[in-house]
């Protein structure tokens, strides 16, 4: 398939759509089969899951500059809303899923430049209120940006904060 069938075959299609870049050959790839598959006959007539092999379609890949596999990658009205590469687990391709059927913003983590730089700040705010005078204040400002910069990958957090949310009806 060349670039311009993939384009215009985005431009037909009537709902959003998932494209997975796999290979016969890539374990993570055969491991997620299964829940692309659930996902495809879960949300039928809502988004399309189309699969490219990267073995057999390796111009449309440097095109679209998918360096790694898996990727996958979310259209909704022929526009890019979101990639991930690596193997997904189940709840996580629902929430892509769903969030494509409905039309809904996707949730897209933390950059890695912005990522670094609220590391950098949170300890450069700790060290600044250790060294002076120990101001309690700074240092728990400083570890709360530092925090900031790594929530998403506590898994603490992560256990904690679906029940918050829904103890706060959030």
């Amino acid at each position: 398939m060349t670039f311009e069938e993939f384009e215009q075959r985005l431009r037909d299609s009537e709902v959003p759509i998932v494209v997975e870049f796999w290979a016969p050959w890539c374990m993570p790839c055969r491991t997620m089969e299964p829940f692309l598959k659930r996902m495809e006959s879960e949300f039928k007539g809502r988004v399309a899951l189309w699969r490219i092999n990267a073995d057999e379609e390796v111009d449309l890949l440097r095109h679209l500059k998918v360096f790694g596999i898996p990727t996958l990658i979310g259209y909704q009205q022929d526009r890019q809303v979101i990639r991930v590469t690596g193997a997904q687990s189940v709840n996580s391709l629902r929430k892509l899923f769903e969030a494509l059927a409905q039309g809904m913003p996707i949730e897209r983590g933390l950059t890695p430049q912005t990522r670094l730089l609220r590391l950098i700040s949170g300890l450069a705010l700790v060290m600044l209120g250790w060294w002076s005078a120990s101001s309690l204040l700074l240092v728990t400002l400083g570890g709360i940006v530092t925090f900031s910069a790594v929530y998403d990958r506590c898994p603490v957090y992560n256990a904690i904060a679906p029940r918050l949310k829904k103890l706060l009806g959030l």
